[in-house]
């Protein structure tokens, strides 16, 4: 339906080499073990490169299309990077650095794509030479792509560093105006972002122009020495980790505001002796002991007396599927969303897992899709975006209260996704399955309050 007899053929001869590979003998000498390892370290960068050049050749029809049908010029080519991030099993941003990747190699760095074709380049450092030859006009770029890679054996032997230095180094002789001018522009960059460590950790990143971010560092440093001079027995590095938190959450004044972390536990592991994992917003999954000490303490410290707040979630005791959510809160007018933030936890479209940023009408609103808890999921800003591109469409699955919530879409090429909530953690078994017949009121009281 999609693909015509010659192109079926070709995915055919893929999925046969694949099946290939995955039959590879053990028994091999060493010698040989170097060679296939060598060889399929230059087909995996010559599959990079065929996937470069489908990548922008659907750009290119993509646009034509929308074109066609009378698009507005700023929204031509709006969903393809989704698409292509669902196609190589990876989250829309992936998709988004692939698809600039694939566009900038096909139409200005021919040279650099001719390397990576015949393996002498791999994905990731062809990568950097786009990053780095980013600020340069066009044909300066096709300059720089002609002296580093018009011949194998000028990049020959070089890491990661010394082919950022070359690009560089290129770029700011061509134009250094350029350079300086992006490296201005990079203060716009600059942001903080959180992601899961090991142990129940998490590294909490700050972007910053250099200025800044060693003022930052050496502020913590000299304080950190003066706490140890007075006799402290915590390491430098764990007293400026303490320090930092103290001073971004005002902790250690007696005027501080109280900071939200949304933690959702099961009955059974907060009472009992549950050892199912408890869910932080924001970060993840952490076990359920580390969960009840940080409840336990909270709720002991005597100056906060309303540090904790138990806000109940419904869930059904053998799937785990949320049904209904208590509605009275202070802290969050919108229980509806509210709803939909704890069900979905992060960005529902497959392999993203980018945080909520839009409470999204699954069947659109226009379409008379429903403001309801069914047809509301929860979407980074990308994925939302993507899919209101023409040729897209989505709809929710018909569910029991039992069941976790689904809902299907459809891109422009007619594949077909599903995307189901993850479940909740399950309370105290009741030993009989119970629907309740008040779901949907429920639903419908929370959407009005």
């Amino acid at each position: 339906m999609f693909e015509s007899g010659e192109s079926t053929q070709a995915s055919a001869a893929i999925t046969a080499a694949r099946d290939a590979f995955a039959r590879l003998g053990r028994e091999l000498g060493n010698a040989t073990r170097i060679d296939l390892i060598r060889a399929l370290v230059e087909l995996k960068s010559s599959c990079a490169a065929a996937q470069a050049v489908l990548t922008a050749d659907l750009s290119t029809d993509r646009r034509a299309e929308h074109a066609a049908a009378g698009v507005p010029t700023a929204q031509r080519g709006r969903g393809v990077a989704a698409e292509i991030g669902l196609a190589r099993r990876e989250s829309p941003k992936r998709g988004s650095q692939f698809l600039g990747l694939a566009n900038v190699l096909v139409h200005e760095m021919p040279h650099t794509l001719a390397l990576l074709r015949s393996g002498h380049l791999n994905e990731w450092r062809a990568m950097l030479l786009v990053r780095e030859t980013a600020c340069l006009s066009k044909a300066d770029r096709a300059r720089v792509d002609r002296d580093l890679c018009g011949r194998p054996e000028r990049l020959e032997g070089m890491g990661d560093a010394k082919i950022i230095a070359a690009a560089r180094a290129a770029a700011a002789e061509l134009d250094v105006a350029a350079v300086v001018r992006r490296n201005a522009r990079a203060v716009a960059d600059r942001h903080v972002s959180v992601r899961p460590a090991p142990d129940t950790m998490s590294y909490v990143s700050a972007l910053l122009p250099v200025k800044e971010g060693v003022s930052v560092y050496a502020a913590l440093r000299r304080d950190a020495d003066t706490v140890i001079a007075a006799g402290d027995e915590r390491s430098r590095a764990q007293i400026m980790a303490d320090l930092l938190v103290e001073r971004v959450t005002g902790q250690a004044s007696a005027t501080s505001a109280p900071t939200a972390v949304n933690v959702v536990i099961s009955d059974h592991a907060l009472f009992g002796d549950g050892d199912e994992p408890a869910h932080v917003v924001g970060y993840g999954p952490i076990p359920a002991a580390i969960a009840r000490d940080w409840i336990k303490n909270a709720a002991a410290e005597e100056d906060s007396p309303e540090t904790v707040q138990l806000r109940r979630v419904y869930a059904h005791p053998g799937s785990g599927a949320l049904t209904a959510m208590e509605s009275k809160s202070r802290c969050f007018p919108k229980p509806l969303a509210r709803l939909i933030d704890i069900r979905d936890r992060v960005c529902r479209t497959p392999w993203c897992g980018a945080p909520i940023r839009h409470r999204d009408h699954i069947e659109p609103h226009e379409a008379g899709g429903a403001t309801a808890v069914d047809n509301g999921a929860g979407l980074c800003e990308a994925c939302n975006h993507a899919k209101q591109a023409p040729g897209w469409s989505s709809r929710p699955e018909h569910r029991t209260p039992a069941a976790r919530h689904r809902y299907s879409f459809t891109t422009p090429t007619g594949h077909n996704f599903t995307s189901t909530a993850p479940p909740l953690p399950k309370p105290y078994p009741l030993g009989i399955e119970i629907y309740t017949p008040t779901e949907q009121i429920l639903v419908d009281f929370l959407a009005c309050n």
